[in-house]
């Protein structure tokens, strides 16, 4: 019997856009828990105006997704890439800089577009640099990447809010870590398989967004907002309802160990080709971790929810991309990612933003109350019509 030789999947370019990948999401996740804090603090903004600019960095980010994704697949990947990810970088030094609230808005909506093209252009790269063969596979441990920024970046962040008071730092060490993922995918050595396209299709609106692929992005966009409004508000929600003045870093932690977990053992099943049973399971994971931290308002609920949740959205977010690269032909890689991202993007905004308008006339048990009922929605939708819509409209 001849044996079948695995193709490799660890080479240098799938490490290095690995890690470049860890220290975008790692310098992201230092600053996320604690914006809310800064901007009260150092500029007394309410809860509502804060939610209003923390939003706004998914919202650009968002609006740009889809020029994104036909940029990525229009002009060479690599280039595109290291101008994004410098840009990226150059708007962490715009925070040491932000001497007014309205600045400061003003910095953070431009640095949303800098990740929407970063984001894009980096996992539409990794994907072109892992084989086809371990595409699942490889789709599962580029994500552990960002899941190992959300459990040591919001951990270190906060650590240092608390034993410093002094936010200059994280925004120090943000600019760090970018520096040191741009140098990483500069090395990156792309792979020899996309030729120039030398007739250019006619530009359409599929061009920027999979169209097919929208009644998947509905049900994506459920999941999403519960997760922005999860992590945005985690520490507020701990110290001002629950009495827990420095739990959101271990939450993050016990996040990440769920998400790791999954996204390790879903991989080898969306080889297989279970990629609406993973999503299923993941979902009903996130009902029963909302549900959880909904209901269980203490520390054993607070904590056991995140291992759940995380465990729920490490079997979501792989098979959710894989679903939307299935669903596109190679030369729309880019804009298949992109709308699997777009819809990611327009669900965390919405949760940030409307989520910061539900606390200020209620509370953050509300918002998370919002967020399960949601979650419970997206379900149903996905059980009785996408899961489907994906099987007949699947290309490979």
């Amino acid at each position: 019997m001849e044996k079948v030789v695995r193709e490799k999947l660890w080479t240098h370019s799938f490490c290095a856009v690995a890690a470049g990948n860890f220290l975008l999401f790692f310098a992201f996740y230092l600053l996320l828990p604690v914006l809310p804090m800064y901007l009260s603090e150092a500029f007394a903004a309410s809860r509502s105006t804060a939610g209003f600019i923390l939003s706004s960095y998914t919202i650009t980010a968002l609006m740009i997704r889809p020029f994104a994704g036909y940029m990525v697949d229009t002009f060479p990947r690599k280039k595109l890439l290291l101008i994004c990810y410098f840009t990226f970088l150059l708007f962490f030094g715009g925070y040491l800089l932000a001497g007014t609230l309205l600045l400061f808005a003003i910095i953070r909506a431009g640095h949303g577009i800098a990740f929407g093209l970063l984001t894009v252009s980096n996992s539409t790269v990794a994907i072109d640099v892992m084989p086809s063969s371990r595409r699942g596979e490889g789709i599962g441990y580029y994500g552990v990447s960002n899941n190992l920024a959300m459990a040591v970046g919001p951990t270190l962040s906060l650590y240092i809010h608390d034993s410093f008071a002094n936010f200059d730092y994280i925004f120090l060490l943000s600019m760090v870590s970018a520096t040191i993922g741009l140098i990483c995918v500069s090395t990156i050595r792309m792979p020899y398989r996309r030729e120039p396209i030398l007739e250019k299709p006619p530009v359409s609106l599929d061009r920027f967004l999979l169209l097919k692929g929208m009644p998947e992005a509905l049900t994506l966009i459920f999941f999403s907002f519960s997760y922005g409004v999860l992590s945005t508000y985690l520490a507020v929600y701990g110290k001002e309802e629950l009495g827990i003045d420095s739990g959101a870093g271990f939450f993050f932690v016990l996040l990440a160990v769920g998400l790791i977990l999954s996204r390790l053992t879903s991989g080898c099943w969306l080889n297989r080709g279970y990629v609406t049973r993973n999503i299923l399971v993941g979902m009903l994971l996130s009902l029963l971790g909302y549900l959880i931290f909904v209901a269980v308002r203490n520390e054993w609920g607070y904590y056991g929810a995140a291992v759940i949740l995380g465990l729920g959205y490490g079997c979501i977010c792989p098979a959710y991309q894989t679903m939307f690269i299935n669903l596109a032909p190679n030369n729309q890689r880019g804009t298949a990612n992109s709308t699997y991202l777009t819809a990611w993007d327009l669900g965390v905004g919405l949760g940030v933003l409307i989520g910061g308008q539900i606390a200020e006339v209620s509370n953050y048990a509300t918002v998370y109350a919002t967020a399960c009922v949601l979650c419970a929605i997206g379900y149903v939708l996905f059980k009785m019509k996408t899961a489907a819509h994906f099987e007949n409209h699947k290309l490979r």
